[in-house]
Order: C-alpha cells, then structure tokens, then sequence
C-alpha cells in the first residue's frame, strides 16, 4: 500500500476517534460501573451478562448523542473553531477540519442508537433484567440523541446543562444498579446528587471559553443567557450545594469515610469557585486549567463514593 494511502487511513482513524471522544466517555462509563460495584457491594450480585451488554448499551449511547451532536452543531464548532481552541469544549474539530464527509457522524449516530435499542431488548426480553430496563435506556439514548437537535434543541434551550447532569448522574448509576438487583437502592438518589451537581458545573464551565472568546457567538446556551458574572455565582453555588448533598448523602448508608475521602475533592472544588469568584475565568490559559481541575472533582465525587464502600 502506498504511504499515502496509509497517512490518508491513519488520518481518517484518528478522525473518527477524535469524534467519538473517548475521554469524555469516562463521565458516562464510572458512574455506570459505580452502580454496578454496589449491587455487588450491597447485594453481592455481579452478573457478568448484564455487566457486559450494559456497558456496551451506555457507550453506544454516548457515540450516537457525541456523533449526531457534532453533525447538527457543526456550523457553531466552525465559527468556534476560528476563536478559539480549548480541548475540553468547542466540539471535537473533526467535522470543522473536513476529515470526513459531513453525513458520516449522522449516518453512525442512527447506527449506534439502534444497536443500543437493540441491546436494551436483549437486557429487558433476554436476560429478564427487568420491567423498566428498557425505559432507563430510553431516558437516556432519545434525549442524548436530539440533544442539539431543532426544534426541541435543549442545548440552545437553557436547561440542557441540568439534563446533562441527569444523564450522567442518576440515571448510569441506577441503571445499572437496576440491570443487576431489579430494583434501585435509595441511597443511589441522594449519592446521585453530589454527582450529577459536579457534572452540572463541568458544562457550566466548559461553555466558558466560547462566550469568553466572542459572546455574541455560539449556543444560546445557560451561561449565554445569565452572563460570565453570573454564571460564575452560579458555578460557585453549586459548588456549596454539591458539598452539602455529599454530606447530607451519609444518612442514607453510605459510610462515613465517603466524607473523608471526598475532603481533597472538596478543597480542589472550593480552590475553583474561589479562582472564578476572583474572575480568573478571564486568563484563557487559566481557564483551561481550571476546566481540566473541574473534570477531576467530578471523577474524584465518585471515586470517594467508590473507595468508601471498597
């Protein structure tokens, strides 16, 4: 094969993974397996099918809601694109750069929310997973797919952040809590708080540099309509609030040590809202800091919980 095919494939290889963003499905793929480490912890149940056909399920979500995403918003990323370039938002710049067609990530989008509809029958008809496996998955894949899709479009609605934090709070936990028991412990609901409230200000942030490098481009999306000052007073809050609910969540079983564990997390958390308080959101360089800071207090939320129950 000539070296130019080769580059050529290569080229197309990592485009389609720059797409599918990998890294980004770790905020899907920890809370599921959270869920599942604690029908195994709680219960002592682990089946290993449901395990495997629910992991599948979940990333087969996340490629149809980031590839259609990408097809539908690629007019924003193009503009974005000129602006500025942050790793953690503005799209993944595949569709911007022309690597591929821009029909391939829609076409592979409706692939991959069929063969996790698919999946969710083998769970529910299959492997009796239960009554309700079937609509958890649902809950998930339909309004992850028409996220950024008109007319409904909840990403330019001003509620898209807070179904985000649904998405990769509640519902991946007890989803597979439920897969595996049939049920869904009470504990999940209030441990899905503290979680879903930190994905919830890594949106929020993420939408900073975008409205930084121009505010009058872009999606009308929460920060959009509230403004930077504003937005960072809501950064903050939520920031307290999600502090409040992981103590608040030790009442319900889970141990105590979940607090101490989650003490650094909490000092990475307070250290960010101070920086957004003091306006450092306005150093570009410094706000792609604290984004990747705040990725780590959402994994670090969950891994106390994760570590707390080991």
């Amino acid at each position: 094969m000539p070296a130019d095919d080769e580059t050529d494939i290569m080229t197309k290889i990592e485009g389609w993974l720059g797409l599918s963003r990998p890294p980004f499905h770790t905020l899907g793929i920890f809370p599921f397996c959270l869920g599942t480490f604690l029908a195994w912890r709680l219960d002592h149940v682990f089946h290993i099918p449901a395990f495997v056909l629910g992991f599948m399920g979940i990333v087969m979500v996340m490629l149809s809601t980031y590839h259609a995403g990408e097809y539908l918003t690629h007019v924003e990323d193009e503009r974005s694109k000129h602006l500025f370039r942050n790793p953690l938002s503005g799209g993944s710049g595949t569709l911007p750069d022309l690597i591929f067609r821009r029909s391939g990530p829609l076409r592979t989008g409706f692939v991959a929310i069929t063969l996790a509809l698919l999946i969710g029958l083998i769970l529910q008809f299959g492997l009796k997973t239960g009554p309700f496996t079937l609509l958890l998955g649902c809950l998930g894949a339909l309004p992850g797919f028409f996220y950024s899709t008109w007319p409904s479009r909840p990403a330019d609605k001003g509620y898209g952040e807070t179904l985000i934090a649904f998405f990769y709070g509640w519902l991946p936990i007890a989803a597979a809590f439920y897969i595996q028991r049939g049920y869904i412990v009470p504990c999940i609901h209030w441990m899905a708080l503290p979680i879903g409230l930190s994905i919830f200000n890594v949106v929020l942030l993420n939408e900073f540099p975008e409205h930084t490098s121009n505010p009058s481009v872009g999606r009308m999306n929460l920060l959009r309509r509230l403004g930077r000052a504003k937005g960072a007073a809501l950064y903050c809050l939520t920031s307290i609030l999600s502090w409040f609910s992981m103590y608040s969540s030790l009442n319900t079983g889970i141990p105590r040590k979940a607090l101490y564990i989650y003490l650094p997390v909490m000092a990475m958390s307070a250290g960010i809202s101070l920086m957004m308080a003091g306006k450092r959101y306005e150093n570009p360089l410094v706000l792609e800091i604290l984004c990747g800071l705040n990725i780590a207090v959402h994994l670090g939320t969950m891994a106390a919980y994760f570590l707390a129950f080991l």
